[in-house]
């Protein structure tokens, strides 16, 4: 190998090398600006829980789920058949634990709504939670309705994953539906991945992620990747503007198992 060859091939893996690192450190290292996924009007939809559902929240009280810091009692607030984020308190998760499931979650943006991009409306549906933080394969829930992000931020993606194949988003202060089907990922006796994770997520009524494959645990920092469980609890997120806070209703899972 000339001297010239080997000067540009050592270039070339120092910079593979410092390009991968940057990764690594810097968030925007893994925003996605294009191509914007189209507006589809979703039409109107009333779900109610089939026979054979666990019903996580009925509009009553909290009392399927528990602070996911430390396991005890929630104190987001229940008021008018509907869930509140508290952001003081943290997130939230269900006491029970699943693997493949069917789920359905509605949530609502508040209407008078301020900020832009990711701080308008910013929540998580975490399909399998994997620590007291935000740890675990988040479904990104935001206000996307005329308000530009990168576009696997945004309502209906995994978040700094997969774009949504549609904005599918109403107004705020409408109320939202998340129709998922999440397939959870298989590891072997020594913790390798065996087949990945995989989500169909329906918002609105209309398909914004067609048995998309996941390549690990969603992050805000740094690539994706997986870690060895079994079953997890599902999480929401407190996160976004504690005076414009979101809210949560009619909420039931369906087990796969």
């Amino acid at each position: 190998m000339n001297q010239r060859r080997a000067l540009f091939l050592a270039f070339t893996v120092a910079a593979a090398a410092s390009t991968s690192a940057w990764a690594q450190t810097d968030p925007k290292a893994t925003e996605q600006w294009e191509p914007v996924p189209k507006v589809v009007s979703p039409g109107k939809q009333n779900s109610a829980p089939p026979s054979d559902a666990i019903v996580l929240f009925d509009g009553h009280d909290l009392s399927k789920w528990e602070a996911s810091k430390d396991q005890s009692p929630p104190h987001w607030k229940v008021h008018d058949g509907i869930l509140t984020v508290d952001k003081t308190t943290g997130n939230i998760q269900t006491k029970q634990k699943f693997r493949n499931y069917q789920i359905h979650l509605e949530w609502q943006v508040p209407k008078g709504i301020t900020g832009d991009g990711q701080a308008r409306g910013n929540s998580g549906m975490y399909v399998a939670s994997t620590g007291p933080g935000d740890e675990g394969y988040e479904i990104q829930i935001l206000d996307s309705y005329n308000n530009k992000t990168y576009v696997n931020g945004q309502a209906g993606s995994v978040y700094k994953q997969t774009p949504p194949l549609a904005n599918a988003m109403r107004a705020p202060g409408e109320w939202q539906t998340y129709d998922a089907i999440w397939t959870a990922p298989v590891f072997a006796a020594d913790g390798s991945l065996k087949s990945p994770a995989y989500i169909t997520l329906f918002h609105n009524g209309v398909l914004v992620q067609n048995h998309t494959e996941l390549a690990g645990e969603t992050f805000y920092i740094g690539k994706p990747k997986y870690t060895p469980y079994t079953e997890a609890p599902i999480k929401l997120q407190a996160h976004g503007d504690p005076s414009q806070p979101i809210s949560f209703r009619n909420i039931w899972v369906r087990p796969l198992e």
